[in-house]
């Protein structure tokens, strides 16, 4: 579904989003139905009649389908990428949808206390394919982590209140099957529709030298002929009530909506603003930096601490280091004596700035300077074959499967024991899928 924001966030999720993840039985039941008020006076593209859902989302496939042709068309033509400017822009936005990614699959999580019903097997199978099947290569929130671990930036950035919204109304929706069931519905039928960004985002992600196989996995995984969107569609189908169709109908597209909350992909990316994001970083660094420096270090007559010690300062700091010529703006960053300052094993501040720091720093000294090239990266080059320890079920009694059900909850199915209650899941109640992918 292609993510269309206009409702801004009332309040900061990031509370409740925290309190899930170390809580599974944290209430959250008013809370989303807050969320859900907000949908009422947005705009959906669900027909009005539910028997036209087949089309609607072949339709939707066909538009995507297109849409993405004209963009590599465009691509070929010489039109710059239009997500990411630079490698920077690209590895912030991978940090600033974690909160999200790290709960994958989530809002299907309650759906496992039904597995003995078949109408629920499309959604139970959704969800243990995002999980991975137990398999620790195949897990969405381990992939997605290692991406992050890969491009050092997985000890995260302060984010906006918001960047939390869509992880929490997975949560919610997760363990509150029971009352909303008709909204996990929806809002599964939406966010599986594999959207234009998806397609965008692997591309380039691949063209700036990034492993983008987390979002190719959910571009094949996702399809509409034969993956999890058309899964969505089938089970809407069986779940749907003989009685009360207009009022079930009417709470699917609520939920359906609720993927809308929140600033929508295409925009967050357009976000970003490199000089910005530099001066935050600096923020951040000069309060532990402000007395480490020697006096006889001066820019512009001011030594380096005094620099550090103002905070209105950062702006300024960066125009003096043009000034010194300690940077050479537009062009090769190795020709700057800063970048030889913070990049090497024997660089004076080696290990001062992060990976994601140097990057900003790397393409704020080399701005539009054409020399800079990435080697692209297949897809699923950086998963490297993980070791599967395999090993005897545990006793499958119900008490046990509910205590499997509690490990797979929240981001908990990523953790050993976690994988471990995936397969043993899977091999209690006999739903194995069609394989690894």
């Amino acid at each position: 579904m292609q993510k269309n924001a206009t409702c801004p966030a009332r309040d900061d999720p990031q509370p409740l989003y925290s309190a899930m993840l170390r809580d599974s039985g944290h209430d959250a039941r008013e809370w989303l139905a807050a969320q859900l008020r907000r949908t009422a006076s947005l705009p959906d593209d669900l027909p009005d009649d539910f028997a036209q859902l087949e089309a609607w989302a072949r339709a939707h496939a066909a538009q995507v389908s297109a849409e993405h042709a004209g963009y590599l068309e465009q691509r070929r033509q010489g039109a710059p990428r239009r997500f990411f400017a630079n490698r920077s822009q690209a590895l912030w936005f991978l940090q600033q949808v974690a909160p999200t990614k790290a709960v994958d699959g989530a809002w299907l999580h309650g759906t496992l206390r039904h597995w003995r019903d078949p109408r629920f097997h499309g959604l139970v199978r959704t969800f243990l394919e995002e999980l991975g099947d137990g398999d620790p290569r195949c897990n969405h929130v381990l992939i997605f982590q290692r991406l992050l671990s890969r491009l050092g930036c997985d000890q995260g950035l302060p984010l906006h209140p918001q960047r939390y919204l869509q992880g929490a109304v997975q949560l919610a929706l997760g363990r509150h099957v029971e009352h909303f069931l008709a909204e996990v519905i929806g809002y599964n039928l939406g966010y599986e529709q594999p959207p234009l960004h998806l397609l965008i985002t692997t591309h380039e992600l691949a063209e700036l030298g990034i492993d983008a196989h987390y979002f190719q996995l959910h571009v094949t995984i996702d399809n509409a002929a034969s993956g999890h969107a058309r899964r969505a569609l089938h089970s809407l189908r069986l779940l749907m009530p003989e009685t009360s169709a207009a009022t079930f109908h009417a709470r699917v597209r609520r939920g359906y909506r609720l993927n809308d909350l929140g600033l929508d992909t295409a925009k967050l990316i357009a976000s970003f603003n490199l000089e910005d994001e530099l001066l935050a970083a600096l923020q951040r660094k000069r309060v532990y930096g402000q007395f480490m420096h020697s006096d006889r270090c001066r820019l512009q007559g001011r030594t380096i601490n005094q620099w550090l010690a103002d905070a209105d300062s950062m702006p300024g700091f960066l125009r003096a280091l043009e000034k010194q010529q300690w940077v050479h703006h537009g062009q090769d960053p190795l020709r700057s004596r800063f970048w030889a300052l913070i990049d090497g094993p024997h660089a004076a501040m080696f290990g001062v700035f992060s990976a994601y720091e140097k990057q900003l720093w790397r393409d704020w000294i080399a701005a539009d300077w054409a020399g800079e090239k990435y080697r692209r990266v297949t897809p699923g080059q950086w998963e490297q074959a993980l070791a599967l320890e395999d090993h005897a079920p545990r006793t499958q009694g119900a008490a046990c499967i509910e205590r499997m059900i509690e490990a797979m909850a929240g981001n908990r199915h990523a953790e050993p024991d976690g994988l471990r209650a995936t397969r043993d899941f899977i091999r209690a109640t006999g739903l194995a899928g069609g394989g690894q992918y």
